[in-house]
């Protein structure tokens, strides 16, 4: 949403002028339209002042999910459209959503598709979400695609929810981790310095290193903050304004040793459930597969789904650029290759979404006893060392005295 300056005249000829909100342009004209005002100017306004500011995504993953649930058990009980956005408008605890619900009832009221007022919330409402209402409205079977997107968006939030999971340990064990050492070189190795400059004598390399450590923490300790922060802000800015670097991370995501395979099955379960959705609606083929492409989440998988369609477009298989690349194991080609020739894509999709969200589920479960005693060893070798530091001139300052 955005803000237009306007100045035009009443039909009694009075001069209006002010600000409007609205989607686009066209939108703002209508609005002011229907007030009965015959502009004269209508202008953006740039400002910051007028921007609306959002921090991630405006509506939580967990919301959209609970949203779609209640929409579509509206709709199956023979709620209209009007009424069940007016409700959900109301008992949303996102004001993001709460707003958009809140322009989209204006919009149907007005005689538009449900699919169009969705639309000019794009922030909100996905493409795939979209196009499958778009669908529903023109067969006459809304209250089916509405489940069916409900049920979809359902299992996409429960595997999402299994990656953050299985990353969840190793973030929380480093940030202790980082919190322990940040303790013992401020407030620890300090009461030391003193003692051990005052024993003379040439102190072990790992003290020197320890007390060096310290003393420069001591002193930049707003490096810690400052690096990591213009380091994540600069990433981000060249990830989304740099097509080859971003490229080339979502590569590495899939090529880590540990957390590799885990990242490729989630964008397979993604991208296999997301097309089975599609072509169940009865999308066109070339249509489902641009639209996923959008929603996949990963450039890796979005440049082979290109070359796929551009397959599909000459009047080849689906699966020739699948099969020459590493990233779709023989069970997805196969899968695919069968629904091709029986007609029964959506259905084999569907097959290997389910399977890979099986994979998804033992992959989790086996990172997570893995990680855990890697991460205690590395915690263990990390305050290990410091305190090591402390130990050891501390044996021979015992010798010397006895």
């Amino acid at each position: 949403m955005a803000y237009f300056k306007y100045k035009g005249r009443t039909g009694r000829g009075q001069v209006r002028q002010g600000r409007v909100k609205a989607g686009t342009k066209k939108e703002a004209i209508e609005t002011l339209k229907g007030q009965g005002i015959a502009l004269s100017q209508i202008q953006e306004v740039n400002s910051i002042l007028y921007k609306d500011i959002t921090i991630g995504s405006p509506v939580k993953p967990k919301e959209f999910v609970i949203y779609l649930r209640q929409f579509s058990t509206l709709i199956e009980a023979g709620v209209s459209l009007l009424q069940s956005n007016m409700i959900l408008s109301k008992q949303t605890s996102s004001k993001g959503l709460q707003q958009a619900l809140a322009d989209i009832t204006q919009r149907l009221e007005s005689g538009q598709a449900f699919s169009d007022a969705a639309e000019s919330h794009r922030k909100i409402f996905p493409p795939l979400f979209i196009n499958m209402v778009r669908a529903g409205e023109a067969g006459g079977n809304l209250d089916e695609i509405l489940d069916r997107m409900a049920v979809y968006y359902e299992k996409q939030y429960e595997t999402r929810q299994k990656v953050i999971s299985a990353l969840t340990y190793p973030l929380v064990v480093g940030v202790i981790a980082i919190g322990i050492v940040i303790f013992l070189l401020s407030f620890v190795v300090p009461r030391f310095t003193d003692m051990f400059a005052s024993m003379g004598g040439e102190l072990p390399l790992i003290t020197q290193f320890v007390i060096g450590l310290g003393e420069f923490f001591k002193v930049y300790w707003w490096l810690f903050l400052l690096v990591p922060l213009v380091s994540i802000v600069a990433f981000k800015y060249v990830q989304q304004n740099n097509e080859r670097f971003a490229y080339s991370v979502d590569l590495l995501k899939l090529r880590m040793p540990i957390f590799g395979p885990l990242m490729q099955k989630a964008a397979l379960v993604r991208m296999t459930r997301s097309l089975s959705s599609l072509f169940h609606s009865s999308v066109p083929i070339l249509q489902s597969v641009e639209i996923t492409e959008k929603i996949v989440e990963n450039r890796v998988i979005e440049k082979v789904l290109k070359q796929s369609r551009t397959s599909l477009a000459r009047g080849e298989s689906m699966t020739g650029p699948f099969s020459h690349h590493w990233i779709f194991p023989p069970l997805v080609t196969q899968m695919i290759s069968v629904g091709e020739e029986t007609g029964s894509l959506d259905h084999m999709l569907g097959k290997v979404a389910d399977f890979y969200d099986s994979e998804l589920n033992h992959t989790t479960d086996r990172l997570k006893t893995l990680i855990e005693p890697i991460m205690i060893a590395v915690l263990a070798v990390i305050v290990g060392t410091i305190v090591a530091s402390i130990a050891i001139p501390m044996f021979s300052l015992f010798e010397q005295i006895n």
